[in-house]
């Protein structure tokens, strides 16, 4: 069994659950998810809900799902095992499974993970701000050339 300790690696998942899905089947999803790496002598890091999004394309005639994140340290089988259980699952749309860089510590992986999507979001809004005030600058001057006369 010392093999199996020394080829835990650290991984990262993003899992897209079906919209209908309930709660409980979400929590049974990541029960048997934690199950499996455990049996493998694994261990779950963090587990993270993004919430229900948008898909950037849709998967069949689905434009939203549930957004899972979820970083863990675990052997290779494991990994085979994971991704066996959720193509059989129909309640999982999509997921992908990463290798972290083993000289990186996942808390530090996290943190700048986090950082980056803070950082992702604020240009996302500040792009959304610039383009409102156009739209209220081009009203504005549509307005002063009398264009909105009837």
């Amino acid at each position: 069994m010392e093999t199996s300790q020394q080829t835990k690696r650290p991984y990262e998942v993003v899992v897209l659950v079906h919209p209908d899905a309930t709660i409980e089947e979400q929590k049974d999803l990541f029960k048997k998810n934690k199950a499996t790496i455990e049996s493998f002598q694994g261990s779950v890091h963090s587990l993270e809900t993004w919430g229900k999004r948008n898909l950037a394309t849709p998967i069949g005639k689905l434009k939203r799902a549930y957004y899972f994140h979820a970083t863990f340290e675990a052997d290779t089988q494991a990994i085979t095992e994971l991704e066996r259980t959720m193509r059989i699952n129909d309640k999982v749309l999509r997921f992908m499974h990463t290798r972290i860089d083993e000289r990186t510590a996942l808390s530090k992986f996290l943190e700048s993970f986090k950082k980056g999507l803070s950082e992702s979001a604020a240009r996302e809004k500040e792009r959304e701000a610039k383009m409102q005030a156009r739209k209220a600058a081009f009203a504005a001057a549509k307005a002063d050339r009398g264009y909105d006369r009837e």
